[in-house]
């Protein structure tokens, strides 16, 4: 059996300079940082709402925020672990994952996406070639192509493990 799910974040940039950028768990910048309780990591928020919504969970918030406001977790990569401890309880097995941002800023080089490719899947336990990413500017026509804010969609493919 196969399960896909779709996830979506978004988030503004900070005002105040000193916030580090993340994308995927890697620190792009060391200001210019996305808004959020957290770290404001959109690709890994996008991308926990999509495996969530594949095994029938709930949007991120409902459950990362007592890990974030009560317990004082600010690192995504801890959001997604959990989420994937979840998924490997219920026996299921990460497939792919397609992710498209959004934004015009940051520019992301082939060797920034390569450096996020590399993180997520060290921390999905995954091939590179299971991990793809495109990147739109949005063309000003919206918050994230008038570099504003980033959007992120995340799709994923689970398969169930043979018993």
């Amino acid at each position: 059996m196969s399960r896909i799910g779709i996830g979506q974040d978004s988030h503004p940039f900070e005002k105040v300079e000193n916030k580090p950028l993340i994308l995927g768990g890697v620190k792009i910048s060391d200001n210019g940082g996305l808004q959020g309780n957290s770290d404001g990591d959109v690709i890994i928020h996008s991308l926990c709402n999509a495996l969530s919504s594949a095994v029938g969970g709930n949007s991120l918030g409902t459950w990362s925020d007592d890990m974030c406001l009560k317990q004082g977790v600010k690192d995504s990569t801890k959001y997604l672990k959990y989420i994937l401890n979840i998924i490997k309880n219920k026996n299921y097995i990460l497939e792919n994952i397609s992710i498209s941002v959004e934004a015009k800023k940051p520019y992301l080089s082939i060797d920034v996406i390569t450096k996020i490719k590399e993180k997520l899947a060290m921390l999905l336990d995954i091939n590179l070639d299971q991990i793809g990413i495109t990147f739109t500017s949005g063309e000003e026509l919206t918050a994230f192509g008038r570099s504003e804010a980033t959007q992120v969609f995340s799709i994923v493919s689970l398969f169930k493990r043979k018993e």
